[in-house]
């Protein structure tokens, strides 16, 4: 190792250990293990530029295995990015610091991703490498040619969602995908033994990626690995091999250095040992200045790149244009000229249809149900290993790496993702839409059979609780329409959404138009809308979502027959109208006393709406038959709602 290469990789070392013992709280082991690898790749392959953290063409550096989050925040400080001062390192893992316990998602930080849930930067990083590809085929490799580099660690690899992510990349041949696993066999609990005997070099091989095994802390090594991979036809592991806690004399290759902080009497020993005689979070200014000119080299590359793309401004902008409220007006007009009893699904595929015609960054897929859940249409172009010119992705049965991966083709630049599956699979996708919200992200989730009307299939399938955790999630709109005009609408506000991802809950079953008149206002923008009054004074109030709002609307009028009075208000999204002034929600809240909710499924979420009254809610699994019997058999027909409801306020 050179002297000169040694002292980076030890800045990097107790930059990290010292700001874990000041918190007194983080995961020192990993950063330790694995800075010999991480120079390495900044000083001499990284494209990069602090100056300009957002720089389109950049290499991106995804940190997985996101408990080693001083790793990243060391480099971003040392190389020079402005969001990152030694204040902040000194900060690290306190109340509103950007040095965040895991890291977390910050525009113009050089943090790509909010990652810490094992295996998530994983799917993000195939998310980028696949918007690379697209992007590239639009733009040309000579202004698109950056990598993506993601560093995993043992527990990144045990979970499930780095099966699923790893083996579509293989699949489509993501050759800009480069690996590093932080192979130190330690996890919190131990040696990785305790649960693992993979045989990682035919687990690779078998996803259709390169596999090189190297000594992570032998320099030349890893520069011969990193170099190999620059051209490879695939994308590439690279396994380090490294000692977790690297230069601890009592700690080194142990599970005592993985997540908590060493110890200041550790720590002097490891300064001795390391040859560092410098005081906490002081690094000598020879060394300071060696790692900001690596960070400079990206200010020429960057200047380079921006004379070529000049000549490419307007095509890019050409390409990056969505523009949706043209379509969305045309297709409301025409939704309420032919009233057509359609499942919401269906409604949506229709919409998709006319979007696709129009220059936008939309990209589709679906977990291997398209056909069920409608989100690809005869427009699509279908992204493969030999064409990447397209915009649908067939994930396959991998419904957590889906939603993982669009993610990363949203944090990449302008594409809009968007991916189907039933809403009963939203526990799948679970981990990666928090992350969305989080990151607050415009993703786009599309799930489709989204109660017990889905019917023959069963509880199974059958989903009852979804609605209401997912509607618990914080940053999150989840939009049920009830109709065509409703899809139209929801799509509408997912479309626009900037910070703000969106679920798409949707019917399997034929739903009657809720609306027959034209406005080009977005009455869904509302959250919720009175669609029904049967006369001017009211004696009640019907809340009601997706395809349960026909069912209101039949109830109401069952009701009007027996001299009972009602408004049938649609609620297609709870989250935003939640947000809307007092004075419009006591519209719609306020008019009368007893106020009644439907919905096919748990009346968690309906619960804080009504003050008098009840819930029509199904507060068990579903039941295999045809969905008419279903909806029965739960008392969810209009003459059994309409009976109960005049008992309850006589």
């Amino acid at each position: 190792m050179k002297n000169k290469e040694k002292n980076l990789s030890n800045a990097i070392r107790f930059l990290s250990m010292d700001a874990v013992q000041k918190a007194n709280s983080g995961h020192p082991g990993m950063p330790m293990g694995m800075a010999d690898v991480a120079t390495i790749l900044f000083k001499y392959f990284l494209k990069f530029n602090p100056k300009n953290p957002n720089w389109l063409n950049r290499d991106r550096f995804v940190l997985s295995a996101g408990h080693g989050s001083m790793l990243l925040y060391s480099l971003l400080y040392l190389t020079g990015y402005k969001k990152i001062k030694i204040n902040d390192i000194k900060k690290f893992r306190q109340l509103n610091s950007i040095c965040a316990g895991h890291p977390e998602y910050h525009p113009n930080s050089g943090i790509e991703t909010t990652t810490g849930p094992l295996g998530q930067g994983i799917a993000n990083s195939v998310g980028f490498a696949i918007a690379e590809e697209v992007l590239k085929k639009k733009l040309g490799k000579n202004l698109i040619n950056h990598k993506t580099y993601v560093l995993a660690g043992d527990g990144c690899l045990m979970e499930g969602i780095s099966h699923e992510a790893m083996s579509l990349a293989g699949h489509l041949k993501l050759k800009n995908l480069i690996m590093l696993f932080d192979n130190n066999s330690i996890s919190i609990d131990g040696p990785t033994s305790l649960a693992v005997s993979d045989d990682y070099k035919n687990r690779f091989k078998s996803y259709g990626w390169n596999y090189i095994l190297i000594n992570g802390h032998n320099n030349k090594q890893v520069f011969t690995a990193l170099k190999k991979a620059q051209n490879s036809k695939k994308p590439t592991v690279i396994s380090c091999k490294t000692k977790i806690g690297f230069g601890s004399p009592n700690k080194s290759g142990k599970a005592s250095s993985h997540g908590s902080p060493l110890g200041t009497d550790e720590i002097k020993l490891v300064r001795k040992n390391l040859g560092w005689g410098h005081e906490p979070f002081k690094i000598p200014q020879k060394i300071l200045k060696e790692w900001r000119n690596i960070g400079k080299k990206g200010l020429k590359k960057e200047a380079v790149w921006n004379k070529n793309f000049i000549k490419h401004k307007i095509k890019f902008k050409n390409i990056s244009n969505n523009k949706f409220s043209i379509s969305v007006i045309k297709q409301k007009k025409e939704a309420v000229k032919k009233l057509k009893t359609l499942a919401t699904r269906k409604s949506s595929e229709e919409f998709l249809s006319t979007i696709l015609k129009e220059k936008n960054t939309l990209i589709g897929g679906s977990a291997d149900l398209a056909g069920s859940n409608n989100t690809k249409t005869k427009l699509h172009k279908i992204i493969n290993s030999k064409n990447f010119d397209g915009n649908y992705i067939h994930y396959g049965v991998r419904e957590h790496a889906m939603s993982g991966i669009m993610n990363g083709l949203a944090l990449h630049s302008n594409f809009i993702p968007y991916g189907g599956t039933f809403l009963i699979f939203s526990d799948y996708c679970k981990p990666s839409i928090r992350l969305s919200a989080i990151m607050k992200q415009k993703v786009i989730y599309v799930m489709t059979h989204d109660s017990i009307g889905l019917g023959e299939d069963g509880p199974t399938h059958q989903p009852i609780e979804q609605l209401a955790a997912l509607r618990s999630i914080p940053n999150l709109n989840v939009l049920r329409p009830a109709d065509q005009t409703e899809t139209i609408e929801c799509w509408d506000i997912a479309l626009k959404c900037k910070k703000t991802p969106s679920v798409l809950a949707l019917t399997r079953q034929n739903l009657k138009p809720i609306r027959n008149r034209f406005t080009k206002k977005n009455m869904c923008s509302m959250g919720a809308y009175e669609v029904l009054r049967t006369r001017k004074k009211i004696d009640l109030t019907i809340l009601a979502s997706g395809s349960e709002v026909n069912l209101a609307i039949e109830t109401s009028h069952k009701l009007a027959k027996q001299k009972i009075y009602s408004k049938v208000i649609s609620m297609p999204c709870q989250e935003i109208f939640d947000y809307q002034r007092n004075i419009y929600k006591n519209k719609i809240l306020r008019e009368s006393k007893n106020i009644f909710a439907i919905e096919a499924g748990s009346k968690m979420s309906w619960e804080k709406y009504i003050r008098k009254g009840l819930t029509f809610s199904i507060e068990d699994f579903g039941k295999s038959a045809p969905y008419k019997k279903v909806y029965d058999h739960f008392g969810l027909s209009s003459e059994k709602i309409a009976k109960k409801i005049k008992f309850y306020i006589k």
